[in-house]
């Protein structure tokens, strides 16, 4: 990602809450309540529970050439997603960044 993308995609986060072009992210998930979405089944779940694994496995497969500087990145922007002092402690977000520490620690295991 280019310096001006990021900074892009950042400043979004600030502003709108996530915002995409199309407005932000709250809109999108109301208008999934319009489409009649069902729920996933029990095997949709655990299919993508198996999903999930193998991407995470391809991106620390993937991160143990990055660079230095990319993987510095990644730990900028799990600070940066950490809630502020003066914002909700919002249990997911913290997850989040945490999760983004580790894969970063996990890849230099790997590194050559």
């Amino acid at each position: 990602m280019t310096g001006d993308n990021r900074k892009s995609a950042l400043s979004r986060w600030d502003d709108e809450g996530g915002a995409t072009p199309c407005g932000p992210q709250e809109n999108l998930a109301a208008a999934c309540d319009k489409w009649d979405i069902p729920p996933l089944s029990d095997a949709e779940l655990i299919q993508l529970r198996i999903r999930v694994i193998a991407l995470e496995n391809i991106l620390i497969s993937l991160l143990s050439t990055a660079s230095e500087d990319q993987l510095g990145q990644i730990a900028q922007m799990a600070e940066f997603i950490s809630p502020r002092p003066e914002n909700t402690q919002h249990p997911l977000t913290i997850h989040a960044a945490t999760q983004m520490t580790q894969l970063v620690e996990r890849t230099r295991h790997f590194r050559p």
